[in-house]
């Protein structure tokens, strides 16, 4: 096994902000990074936030017998994954899905899929068989969803499956179809790399034979739905957002000229104007959110308002997600975080996308008291 996680490359892509001496803090909205299609590869792993997380510092709430079965079948499908396969790397996954003594690769589910609403800890147990699996860290990869659709995008799908072909484990967080185009496309892509003897691990707040229902006419695709389903054994993770129990609600928003203080007075603190930084998240590829964040310790942000139509929506919370890979704080004035997207976003078929937002940048909000000399309480 491998003794120490894979480390992010070091982020070189944009301009990294100055520290506080009294010139105007940086902008988001100034930065246009450019993200190389080898950088997108190597940064397949857990983000720093889950660099020390492992199955024995997940703590399973005693009332959820589903999380402590979890664990257990985790730790046993991560130990199932060492050893050399025959010919090359991997032959462990043949062992834990043999049935009846066959090496041939069976055409049951090859992988387990988490499902489980925001906030239970299954990026936490997901990273934790990332690191517990015994391969090195080239050889197995960990990405959104989002990520490895663009990461197609960069490569080509033939060039993705020979690059990902190889590994011993692919994990993908926060899996979604919100397209006939992701269906068919990751349908096909993990039908070719499970052919190539690669584990599949995924996370979802959706069983996988609902994938993209309320999103478009997902019975249309169900051919499509079924074979992705088809791929994983399913582990359903019931409990609450462990980011808010028993903590306080997320603290009020700032004033602008709290913000702003803060973000002058803050080393590495970015200041945008939200309705700017909306506009200019629509002009920046959603696989450059990341690099678009290098380099940022805080993010201070004025005049937040409810986003006004679903593709901002869908751009925030990309955002959100490599803000909170990253634990940068966001400090705000204008509406509450919970205040961002509109009832009929909040049922419709991105509802679970949305809250998972709200739950995380909350989270960030609550990390940024400190930006004002508040007690910032307990942490996310």
């Amino acid at each position: 096994m491998s003794s120490s996680p894979a480390q992010k490359p070091d982020p070189n892509a944009g301009p990294k902000p100055p520290a506080a001496d009294g010139a105007a803090p940086p902008s988001l909205c100034d930065r246009e990074p450019h993200v190389p299609a080898d950088r997108l590869v190597a940064e397949m792993v857990p983000p720093p936030r889950f660099d020390s997380v492992r199955f024995d510092n997940y703590i399973p709430d005693p009332s959820r017998p589903s999380q402590f079965e979890a664990v257990k079948v985790l730790g046993e499908f991560a130990g199932g994954l060492g050893g050399e396969r025959p010919g090359g790397e991997g032959g462990g996954i043949r062992r834990w899905f043999r049935r009846g003594g066959r090496q041939a690769v069976p055409a049951g589910p090859r992988g387990v899929y988490l499902d489980g609403g925001y906030g239970v800890g299954k990026t936490h147990l997901l990273a934790s068989l990332w690191h517990a699996t015994e391969a090195p860290p080239e050889r197995k990869a960990f990405g959104t969803f989002v990520e490895l659709t663009n990461l197609v995008g960069a490569l080509g799908f033939q060039q993705t499956v020979a690059t990902l072909g190889g590994h011993r484990l692919l994990c993908i967080d926060e899996f979604e179809l919100d397209d006939p185009g992701d269906t068919v496309l990751v349908s096909t892509l993990l039908s070719r790399l499970v052919e190539e003897g690669v584990a599949l691990a995924a996370t979802s707040n959706t069983l996988p034979g609902r994938l993209g229902e309320g999103r478009f006419a997902a019975a249309d695709f169900l051919r499509e739905i079924q074979g992705l389903s088809a791929h994983f054994r399913t582990l359903r993770i019931d409990g609450e957002d462990y980011r808010h129990r028993g903590l306080p609600e997320a603290p009020a928003p700032a004033g602008d000229a709290e913000v702003s203080a803060a973000a002058h007075r803050t080393p590495g603190a970015s200041l945008d104007h939200f309705p700017s930084l909306l506009d200019h998240l629509s002009r920046v590829h959603p696989s450059r959110y990341g690099a678009l964040c290098d380099g940022v310790e805080a993010v201070c942000l004025t005049d937040v308002r409810p986003v006004p139509d679903q593709s901002t929506a869908l751009r925030l919370v990309v955002l959100a997600d490599r803000l909170y890979d990253r634990e940068v704080p966001v400090l705000a004035s204008g509406v509450p975080f919970d205040r961002l997207f509109g009832e009929d976003m909040l049922r419709g078929g991105y509802r679970k996308k949305y809250f998972r937002a709200i739950s995380r940048l909350t989270a960030l909000a609550r990390d940024a008291r400190r930006l004002t000399g508040e007690d910032g309480g307990a942490g996310a």
